[in-house]
């Protein structure tokens, strides 16, 4: 157990995870808006569902790539037929891709085996433990930076990104990524992108499915459960940290969105890696 979130530890090194399907309880590690301090690479290699990035919900499938800036607001459905892995990019090597979000469908064959080879090769030297393999994962890392880049050639993006829904959406995550743990709430976020918060909210259900105040509250649940499984800080600073005022208030919001008390959540004890 840590006194603070292992975030520097775990979000800045290159790592390759499977993600876990989501079940009952547990879907919340995958289905709840949160972002990484470092970009990330999302594979899909089997199955199909839907992705929420920077307020915009698309579906996936098979030989699917979404890259995810660091700092950017995403959440997905992971059902038990999908097979998909997250890799973490450092940020050291970011420069190397985009600035914004990035949903490639690999439909070409040649494009899909020319994947396969670098991302297996890279795969085997993060198992490795041959000599200088961190090295060679890391240039396997390269050239997959550059095929990325390659397919961004013929990348078009998706016109419902472009509309004015969907950047006011997206601005709106991006502030609340910022200032979650303030106690702005959806009014003062609202001012701050000049419109009224009902105009806000509509967008939001418009571009995905979500209101304005559910993707706050999202986002600021999905801390306080990495608080209350990965440290051992009392429950008034936890909500102190997230913008609560009170510790009572702070427990009565979690009860509310998620049927436990934050005491009887955090007695499930430490999170799996992952």
């Amino acid at each position: 157990m840590f006194d603070q979130l292992p975030h520097d530890a775990s979000e800045n090194r290159l790592d390759l995870r499977a993600l876990s399907h989501g079940h009952g309880e547990s879907r919340w590690r995958t289905e709840a808006m949160r972002s990484h301090r470092s970009p990330r690479l999302i594979f899909v290699g089997r199955g199909q569902g839907r992705i929420t990035v920077a307020g915009l919900t698309s579906g996936y499938g098979p030989n699917n790539l979404i890259f995810l800036p660091a700092g950017t607001m995403y959440g997905m459905e992971v059902g038990s037929t999908v097979y998909a892995q997250i890799l973490t990019i450092p940020n050291a090597m970011a420069t190397e891709w985009p600035d914004e979000p990035v949903h490639l469908r690999l439909r070409d064959v040649v494009q899909q085996k020319q994947f396969a080879l670098i991302f297996d090769h890279l795969e085997a030297e993060l198992r490795s433990d041959a000599t200088a393999h961190t090295r060679a994962a890391h240039y396997q890392l390269g050239l997959l930076s550059v095929f990325f880049e390659r397919q961004m050639q013929s990348y078009a993006e998706e016109e419902r990104r472009q509309t004015a829904q969907a950047r006011l959406v997206a601005a709106y995550t991006d502030l609340v990524e910022r200032h979650y743990r303030s106690r702005r709430t959806v009014a003062d976020y609202a001012a701050a992108l000049g419109v009224t918060p009902t105009h806000l909210t509509r967008c939001c259900n418009r571009t995905c499915g979500r209101s304005a105040h559910t993707i706050l509250s999202d986002r600021v649940l999905y801390e306080a459960r990495l608080m209350l499984r990965q440290t051992r800080l009392p429950m008034k600073r936890i909500a102190e940290d997230l913008g609560y005022t009170t510790a009572a208030y702070f427990s009565r919001a979690f009860t509310s969105e998620t049927g436990m008390t934050p005491s009887a959540f955090r007695r499930m004890g430490p999170l799996p890696a992952g």
